[in-house]
């Protein structure tokens, strides 16, 4: 598979991260598969959260790819932390702790990436930097980003933390565009125009953030997925013509969408399906026009100014 490079770091990653937040759906025999089926494609780069399954998640991954020193080696490890039951939790303490449980699920000395969760309201940004200054000096943490957060959150964590911020974990799919049409519908009187999270996918472009889509296959907010939906037949039919002219599969062809456009996102497939991970895995080798790409979109309901 190709690389990319995430953020301002010097780290190549997979064009495609592998989301482990269902694994625990899995017996142990088929979570081991899911695994080898993930490093056969070159999808190397694994993202954890320390709520999935209650940690349960991260605890499976590590059996089921035989966590040692070799293996660690050849995979990537990514995970996030800051949410808590009814509420969410940027303290230094909470932040050490967490990934201390984190490590200890993964049974690894380090995390290659870790992520902020969603935003703390509360947030105190210099205990987050000397939380993180902590890590990475005792080697637990190489790279740090954020979840879920919009310009002036990330400005103000960055103000304080040393290294850069090297990724945004938000959600985005051909049904979820809102980082995408405020940009097209500038100055205009619609609905489109409206700019929900302050021009985070220019803002992210320009300060070398790696976006990482989340439910790169669903619509709304896990209302369902938008492949073979009958509430997008439009959609459907177009993303089947074009995934046709290219031999691929429509889950592939969702997946080179997102791919296709120049940020350089890394689209994180929660997929335990072997097939839909062979799917998505192969979409990135795939670059389609820009005429297919727009095609796409409107299909999905967006309209051009």
């Amino acid at each position: 598979m190709r690389t990319i490079t995430l953020g301002a770091s010097q780290l190549k990653v997979p064009a495609v991260a592998v989301g482990c937040m269902r694994i625990n759906a899995l017996s142990p025999k088929e979570a081991e598969t899911f695994v080898q089926t993930a490093m056969e494609q070159g999808a190397h780069f694994f993202d954890h959260a320390d709520i999935y399954g209650g940690g349960e998640c991260e605890e499976i991954f590590a059996d089921a790819i035989h966590m040692n020193s070799d293996v660690r080696e050849r995979i990537l490890l990514q995970s996030k932390c800051g949410i808590r039951p009814g509420s969410f939790d940027f303290s230094k303490e909470h932040i050490l702790s967490s990934v201390d449980g984190i490590l200890q699920r993964l049974r690894t000395d380090y995390l290659d990436v870790l992520l902020l969760h969603r935003p703390d309201t509360l947030v105190e940004p210099e205990e987050v930097a000397e939380a993180f200054d902590q890590l990475e000096r005792s080697g637990k943490v190489r790279h740090f980003g954020v979840s879920n957060q919009n310009p002036m959150q990330i400005q103000l964590l960055q103000k304080y933390v040393k290294k850069p911020l090297v990724a945004n974990q938000l959600q985005f799919s051909i049904t979820n565009t809102t980082m995408i049409d405020s940009g097209l519908n500038v100055n205009m009187e619609n609905e489109a125009a409206v700019n929900r999270d302050g021009s985070v996918l220019d803002f992210c472009r320009l300060h070398d953030i790696t976006i990482q889509p989340w439910s790169p296959f669903q619509y709304g907010f896990f209302e369902g997925v938008f492949l073979g939906s009958d509430k997008f037949p439009e959609l459907n039919a177009r993303i089947d013509e074009v995934a046709q002219r290219y031999n691929v599969s429509s889950t592939a062809m969702a997946i080179a969408w997102i791919l296709r456009h120049p940020a350089g996102m890394q689209p994180v497939v929660g997929t335990t399906n072997l097939e839909r991970l062979k799917d998505c895995c192969e979409a990135a080798d795939i670059t389609i026009t820009r005429e297919e790409w727009y095609d796409i979109y409107r299909a999905a309901g967006n309209i051009l100014p």
